[in-house]
């Protein structure tokens, strides 16, 4: 590869991570507001509402001739469905059932899990450093964000469903696009329908299951508005307080739709440039950015001194991935046990499809 293509192939890399970390950070903090300050707590349909907005997106660029036409197996797609639902559905449901440590505990156990898929999947092979180094990271994380750890069964058996069904929606991504010669975009125009009609459908009856609350019965909640008055001073009647209280969570609904848009495609975009593991221990880089902007904007959790240390920590630990895993033999796949796939090798994190470069 010559250095002019290797430095537009890193300068994609590096501006389709950066689409991700922006995206996914920020959709975390307009869905911590919504839900936390507009009490819109129905995160099964709010998701469904995201591919909706999605599939809108993918029709008109379809219809402009962005998206070329391009075939996936109907097999294929539902499995592709069944994982990422049951990965929606099971993290909402881990969160509920489980304490945060544990949690969070569930979501860095990701990472061996997807790593146990490419090698017996895909026979990759991992160096020691490489080994060390992912090790390092999730020892970062933990100490970033576990708190206290408590388990019950059924919260266990959701934990388990959450973390294996992620795990192979993200494996699957990277499989059906070098399988099928899919761009993101086109991907994306194939599983959004398809996840927006199912989680519309099923979302609101979960979320009444997990909240016992409906989404068309929703209302907003008299302790805000009193709590408006009292800080105001009654200085605004309450009925146009309630209409500016809907005008607010209609626009972070909105909001949210539309990040989420950049959320879902920058996903398959990395997934399909790096790998999955790849993709889960940088993905980690997203925690610790969450937890700094949540302490500058929301305030209420400083940062420790064991947060601090925990996030110098994962920092040295993505730092030595990136050079573990870019060395000869870091990361190898030596042979492909799925059908039709020739042999490609991880050069470290930049394992890119030139797919993307075609949509």
């Amino acid at each position: 590869m010559s250095s002019t293509k290797a430095d537009r192939k890193a300068a994609d890399d590096a501006a389709s991570w950066l689409f991700n970390v922006v995206t996914s950070v920020g959709i975390i903090l307009v869905n911590k507001a919504l839900m936390a300050t507009y009490g819109f707590s129905f995160a099964t349909t709010l998701t469904g509402l995201h591919f909706a907005t999605t599939t809108l997106l993918t029709v008109v660029l379809r219809w402009l001739g962005y998206i070329q036409p391009s075939h996936l197996p109907l097999p294929d797609l539902l499995k592709f469905v069944l994982f990422a639902n049951c990965s929606i559905v099971g993290m909402n449901v881990s969160l509920m059932w489980n304490s945060v440590g544990f949690y969070q505990i569930a979501k860095l156990s990701m990472i061996p899990v997807s790593c146990f898929l490419e090698v017996v999947l895909d026979n990759v092979r991992y160096s020691r450093d490489t080994k060390l180094s992912i090790l390092v990271v999730l020892l970062g994380v933990a100490v970033c964000t576990v708190t206290d750890v408590s388990v019950n069964a059924k919260g266990f058996i959701a934990a388990v469903i959450a973390v294996w069904s992620t795990s192979l929606q993200q494996y699957y991504v990277h499989f059906l696009q070098r399988r099928y010669s899919l761009g993101s975009f086109n991907l994306l125009g194939h599983t959004a329908p398809a996840q927006a009609a199912s989680l519309l459908l099923v979302g609101p009856f979960l979320d009444y299951w997990l909240t016992n609350n409906r989404v068309d019965s929703y209302a907003y909640s008299i302790t805000s508005i009193l709590a408006y008055q009292r800080t105001y001073r009654g200085f605004e009647p309450m009925l146009d307080y309630d209409k500016t209280m809907k005008r607010a969570t209609h626009l972070f609904i909105l909001l949210s739709c539309s990040i989420a848009v950049g959320t879902n495609l920058s996903q398959f975009i990395c997934i399909g440039r790096f790998s999955a593991v790849s993709f889960q221990v940088l993905g980690h880089m997203k925690t610790i950015l969450v937890l700094i902007l949540g302490f500058i904007l929301f305030g209420k959790e400083g940062l420790n001194l064991h947060v601090v240390i925990g996030m110098i920590i994962a920092v040295i630990g993505m730092i030595w991935y990136g050079n573990a895993s870019s060395k000869p033999g870091g990361k190898e796949r030596r042979s492909l046990s799925m059908n039709g796939i020739k042999p490609q090798k991880h050069d470290g994190l930049p394992e890119s499809t030139e797919v993307d470069e075609k949509v």
